[in-house]
């Protein structure tokens, strides 16, 4: 789920919170076959129809609040199972049209709880984090929650020194491989099922370039929910009327790579439509972790830049090669500014999630990265437990 979803969540949650409303949240923590949300998305819901998020287009949203409802009422957590894989359109009368199985897991949830310190800090921009939470327990309640986070901390236990330590381990695998899923551990003869949830800060997007056609490129990275960094050396452009919601950075091109804040969840557009303005900020964001180096305007040109600055001595090696993008975005026929906004973004998407960005049509296996299995436990006939 992205951080702009959650954020939204949170914001609702609060507002609950403030109004006196209990609330409950249900995760999606385990699919199999084809799902219209994955692991890892959220949905809010609280006894007055309060509602934030999804984990379906729609056919399970009005179920799993009557579950929250419940939830709510007796204070005990629930993992739900709908198998949507009957034949039939119409799985226990909510009209399902996929052909997959969903794991739900319905809890109390509190605007103080440990999930939502974690999502506070990855809105934040500080760090990447998981949060580690018991669905399913042998001999044990559900609902224990643990955050570990890079620098080796860990927040709270699921009750088990053992069960802490064999989570932490989870945990710092699946924050290298930014996987979010479910696993099943025996621990001390007990088995559980652990989920696993890697939240990670928003990306963050550098435009260089304050012109005109920034605007858009800036506007819709906003509305993806993504951190935007606009970087130009005329202060006059830099305003929050012209790009709102972004932040700005003014400076000489040479300094850009030095005083502009990369990581490998960085993407630098640049955009100056000046040569050798261009040039000086490729060479200036080489040296840094960013995985994608957008320029703007023709392959002849981005090629005639990669030539000289290696005449000049600077170093490109095949792998960083690869990773300018020049010209930028996906091919769909761009001609305006906005449409060729979302051609770039949409390359900058692909790469960051490891995708080719072709046409979903041609693609030859699932349209998402397999996941874990949902549990082979059957559900109750009306899909509540």
């Amino acid at each position: 789920m992205s951080m702009k979803e959650l954020g939204e969540i949170l914001v609702s949650l609060e507002e609950a919170a403030a109004a006196g409303e209990a609330t409950a949240l249900a995760t999606i923590v385990g699919v199999r076959g084809s799902t219209y949300r994955r692991a890892g998305a959220h949905l809010l819901v609280s006894p007055s129809g309060r509602q934030a998020g999804n984990i379906s287009g729609g056919c399970l949203e009005g179920d799993v609040a009557v579950v929250g409802a419940e939830v709510l009422a007796s204070g005990v957590p629930r993992l739900m199972l709908y198998d949507l894989t009957a034949d039939d359109d119409a799985v226990w009368g909510l009209g399902l049209g996929c052909n997959g199985a969903i794991e739900v897991f319905v809890e109390p949830i509190r605007a103080d709880d440990l999930f939502w310190r974690a999502v506070r800090a990855a809105l934040a921009g500080e760090v990447t984090v998981a949060v580690v939470t018991v669905v399913e327990r042998d001999g044990g309640p559900a609902g224990a929650r643990a955050l570990v986070w890079p620098d080796g901390r860990r927040e709270g236990t699921l009750g088990d020194d053992a069960l802490d330590a064999e989570a932490e381990r989870l945990a710092r695998e699946a924050m290298r491989g930014r996987r979010t899923a479910a696993h099943a551990v025996t621990v001390r003869g007990r088995a559980a099922r652990l989920f696993v949830e890697v939240l990670h800060p928003p990306y963050r997007l550098v435009v260089c370039g304050a012109g005109h056609d920034a605007i858009p490129v800036v506007r819709l990275a906003g509305q993806l929910g993504w951190r935007v960094l606009v970087v130009d050396r005329r202060e006059a452009f830099l305003t929050a009327e012209r790009f709102p919601g972004a932040g700005f950075v003014r400076t000489e091109f040479p300094d850009a790579g030095r005083v502009v804040p990369t990581d490998e969840h960085t993407f630098v557009l640049v955009m100056t439509h000046n040569y050798l303005h261009d040039r000086t900020l490729l060479r200036a964001f080489l040296p840094t972790p960013v995985p994608y180096l957008g320029m703007l305007g023709p392959r002849a040109r981005t090629e005639k830049i990669l030539r000289e600055l290696e005449a000049e001595g600077v170093a490109i090696p095949p792998a960083r090669r690869a990773q300018i993008y020049g010209p930028v975005g996906l091919d769909i026929g761009s001609e305006t500014p906005d449409e060729i906004a979302l051609a770039a973004l949409a390359e900058i998407l692909a790469v960051a999630r490891g995708r080719p960005g072709g046409v979903l049509r041609d693609r030859r296996g699932p349209i998402h990265q397999a996941q874990d299995r949902a549990s082979a436990a059957p559900p109750a006939p009306t899909g509540r437990g």
